[in-house]
C-alpha cells in the first residue's frame, strides 16, 4: 500500500517537510493548510516540487466548520470551499478533508448536514475534487464515525464519502468494526495516529499526545484491518499532533514514522484469517510490507563501556569487585575483554559513538545479542530503517553488523558459538588471551538480566519502537517515576522468555537539574542468591551504595517482612519489591565516572518488573553520591 505522512507531522518549513518525507522513502503526503499558507513557493512550484521528489500530494486539508449552518454562512462557505478548490487544482490534488463542525452557528440537523454537504460534493465535481467527511471526536454534533457516515450515506453523491482517523474513533473508544459496513469506495481517505491511554480532555490529548503506530496503546493493526475488509484501498497515512515532533529533526522523525507503517504492515499481514472474519482473501490483494521475520534474541553476547583513561582504574575496581576477570584483549583495538561465567564486558578506551564526553567518562557504548542467524537479524534491522554503522577490521577479524539506535548506542548482532561445520563465526575469535591475573574466588554472577539505557528526550517513543521492532521485542507498560529534581519516564522492552531486557528512560520533562540522574545508565547482573553476592563483593571491597535507614524502616511496615529479613536487607543495601507472581532483590555499586553504575539483582518466581517502587531511593541515593564525588 501507499505510504503518506501529513506535513504538520514535520518540522521545518513545507519544502523541508517534503524533502523529509521523500528523502526516507514515502510515497504521498498529506498538505496541511497552515504549512502552505507560511509558504513563499506558490501552491503550482509545491507541485511541481513534489513530482522531481517522487511525492504524491494525496489529501489537502483541514476545511473546517462548513455543515449545519445558517443560509448567509452556507454562501459564505460555498465560496470559501471554491477559492480552496482553485488551490487544490494548482497543487494538483482531488480530496479535501472537512472536519466536521464545531461552530457556535452550527445545528443539530443531520437533514440540513446531508444537503449543505451535497451542496458542497456538487461544487467540487466540477473541479474533479473528492470530500472526505471526518467526524472529529470533539465536533459539536457529530463526533461518531457511525454518524458521519449515516449522513454521508443519505447524500447520493459519489465524490462524498467519509475519512476514517484512529485516533477520533479509538479515542473515544468506538467499536471500529463498524467500518466493514462502509463501501470501500465511500472511504475516501484513512489517516492513522496512535496515542497512549490517558485520562484527559480528548482535545488536547489530540493535539500534543498523539504518536506513530506501534508507540501507543491503540489497536491499529485491528483498526486498518476493518477498513481494508470493507475494501480501502488508498493510503497508510499518518496525521500525528505531537510537540516533540514539531521541534525535532523532520528527516529523523519521518524515518521513525516510516518504520512505524512496515511494522503495522508486518501485523496486518500475521492477523489470523479468523479474527479477519473473511477478510483474509480480501487482503491477499493488498500489498503489505513484509520484511524479515524477528529472530528471538538468546540473551547478551556482550555489553562494550567507553572508558575514558582517568576512570579506566576505577572500572578495573568495579570489575573485579563484581568477579569479573580480564581474560583477553582486542587484536587490534584498545579493547579488554572480561569474564564471569557466560557474561562478557569489553572495555574500549577510544571512546566509540559517545556523545556529550567529558574527562573520567564512562558509558555504555555497545550491546550485542545473540542471535542464531545474524544475517537474518541484520536484514531485519535495515528493512526497518535502522541506519548501519560503518566498521573497519583487521585482518582476519570478524565481519560484525551494527546498527545504531535512536540514543546512538552500537547495537550488534552476532554468535558467540561456531558453525556446524566447523567454521568460526565467533566474534571471541578477534580476541588474544592475555596472561593469568591473581587467582580469586569465581564469582556469582550469572548473566546480564537486563540493560538500562538513557535516551534523548525527543526520542524515547523512537526508541521504544526501534528496540520492539528491530529485536520483535514486546514493550511493557510507561511509567512515570519521581526524581529527587522531576520524573523520569520509563518503559522496559522484553524478549518472550526474558533472556534480553532493556529498560528505557528519559526526563519526563527537560530542564533544571533532573538530566543529571535521568542520563544514568546500568548493566543488571543476575544471580541466584543475593545474599550470597553481597557478601562476596563485600569480600572483594566493592563500593556499594548506601540506601538511607528510613528505606527499610518504611520497608518493614509497609511489606510487613519478617524482622531477620529487613535486617539482612538493610546490612548489605539491598533493596526489594515484590508483587504476585514473586519477590526481586537488588542493590547497586557505585557510580562509573557520572552517568553509569552496576547492579545486581535476584528474581524469585516470575516476578518481571525492575523495582520500580525502589527507584527514587535508588535515584536519590546516586545523586547525593554523585555530589559528593564532584560528578554533577
Amino acid at each position: 500500500m501507499r505510504k503518506s505522512i501529513a506535513t504538520v507531522c514535520l518540522s521545518g518549513t513545507l519544502e523541508e517537510k517534503l524533502a523529509a518525507a521523500a528523502q526516507v522513502g514515502f510515497d504521498g503526503v498529506e498538505i496541511f493548510e497552515n504549512d502552505l499558507v507560511a509558504c513563499d513557493s506558490t501552491p503550482r512550484q509545491i507541485r511541481e516540487r513534489c513530482a522531481d521528489l517522487g511525492l504524491r500530494i494525496e489529501l489537502y486539508q483541514p476545511f473546517r466548520d462548513f455543515e449545519g449552518v445558517p443560509a448567509d454562512l452556507l454562501t459564505a462557505n460555498l465560496e470559501r470551499a471554491r477559492r480552496k478548490f482553485d488551490v487544490m487544482t494548482e497543487l494538483g490534488v482531488d480530496i479535501l478533508l472537512v472536519c466536521s463542525s464545531v461552530s457556535p452557528h452550527a445545528r443539530a440537523d443531520d437533514a440540513l448536514a446531508a444537503d449543505q454537504l451535497g451542496q458542497l460534493a456538487d461544487l467540487a465535481s466540477g473541479y474533479g475534487v473528492r470530500i472526505a467527511y471526518e467526524a472529529l471526536a470533539w465536533g459539536r454534533f457529530v463526533h461518531d464515525y457511525t454518524h458521519a457516515w449515516k449522513i454521508v450515506a443519505g447524500v447520493d453523491r459519489p465524490n462524498l464519502g467519509v475519512c476514517l482517523d484512529s485516533f477520533h474513533i479509538l479515542s473515544r473508544g468506538l467499536d471500529p468494526a463498524g467500518i466493514r459496513d462502509i463501501p470501500g469506495d465511500r472511504i475516501m481517505f484513512m489517516q492513522l495516529a496512535d496515542a497512549p491511554q490517558l485520562q484527559m480532555d480528548v482535545l488536547q490529548w489530540s493535539r500534543h499526545y498523539r504518536c506513530f503506530p506501534g508507540q501507543g496503546g491503540f489497536d491499529l493493526a485491528g483498526f486498518v484491518g476493518h477498513a481494508l475488509a470493507a475494501g480501502y484501498r488508498g493510503p497508510l497515512s499518518l496525521e500525528v499532533f505531537n510537540d516533540i515532533f514539531r521541534q525535532a529533526d523532520a528527516e529523523r522523525t519521518a524515518t521513525d514514522a516510516l518504520r512505524s507503517l512496515i511494522v503495522l504492515e508486518e501485523e496486518l499481514s500475521t492477523v489470523d484469517a479468523a479474527a479477519a472474519q473473511g477478510s483474509a482473501a480480501v487482503r491477499e490483494r493488498v500489498e503489505l510490507s513484509r520484511p524479515p521475520t524477528p529472530v528471538e534474541p538468546a540473551g547478551f553476547a556482550f555489553v562494550e563501556i567507553a572508558v575514558d583513561p582517568l576512570a579506566e582504574e576505577a572500572a578495573d575496581i568495579l570489575l573485579r569487585g563484581l568477579g569479573f576477570t580480564r581474560v583477553a584483549r582486542h587484536r587490534s583495538k584498545p579493547v579488554q575483554l572480561w569474564q564471569q561465567a557466560d557474561i562478557r564486558i569489553l572495555l574500549n578506551r577510544a571512546r566509540p559513538g559517545v556523545e556529550d564526553w567529558t574527562r573520567g567518562d564512562a558509558a555504555i557504548a555497545a550491546i550485542a545479542v545473540e542471535s542464531p542467524d545474524p544475517a537474518h537479524s541484520g536484514l531485519r534491522a535495515e528493512a526497518l530503517l535502522a541506519p548501519a554503522i560503518p566498521r573497519r577490521y583487521g585482518p582476519g577479524e570478524a565481519d560484525l553488523f551494527a546498527v545504531a539506535a535512536p540514543d546512538s548506542t552500537a547495537v550488534f548482532f552476532c554468535r558467540t558459538d561456531t558453525g556446524a561445520a566447523g567454521e568460526a563465526v565467533s566474534w571471541l575469535d578477534d580476541f588474544l588471551p592475555v596472561a593469568a591475573e591473581d587467582a580469586q574466588l569465581p564469582g556469582t554472577l550469572t548473566r546480564v538480566d537486563h540493560v538500562g539505557l538513557s535516551q534523548p528526550s525527543y526520542y524515547f517513543d523512537e526508541a521504544t519502537l526501534f528496540y520492539r521492532s528491530v529485536f520483535g521485542l514486546h514493550p511493557q507498560s510507561s511509567e512515570e517515576i519521581p526524581d529527587p529534581y522531576g520524573l523520569v519516564r520509563s518503559r522496559a522492552v522484553t524478549s518472550t522468555d526474558g533472556a534480553v531486557r532493556f529498560v528505557l528512560t528519559v526526563p519526563a520533562l527537560g530542564g533544571g537539574r533532573l538530566p543529571e540522574t535521568a542520563q544514568f545508565q546500568h548493566i543488571a547482573f543476575g544471580c541466584p542468591d543475593i545474599f550470597a553476592a553481597a557478601v562476596d563483593m563485600r569480600v572483594r571491597r566493592l563500593p556499594i551504595l548506601p540506601v538511607p535507614g528510613n528505606y527499610y524502616d518504611d520497608l518493614a511496615a509497609r511489606m510487613g517482612l519478617d524482622d531477620a529479613l529487613v535486617e539482612n536487607l538493610r546490612r548489605f543495601g539491598v533493596l526489594y519489591d515484590r508483587d504476585e507472581r514473586g519477590e526481586y532483590f537488588h542493590f547497586s555499586t557505585a557510580m562509573l565516572g557520572r552517568r553509569m553504575f552496576f547492579e545486581i539483582v535476584q528474581r524469585v518466581g516470575d516476578y518481571e518488573g525492575y523495582g520500580t517502587p525502589n527507584l527514587p531511593v535508588r535515584m536519590a541515593a546516586q545523586y547525593r553520591h554523585a555530589a559528593l564525588a564532584g560528578l554533577v
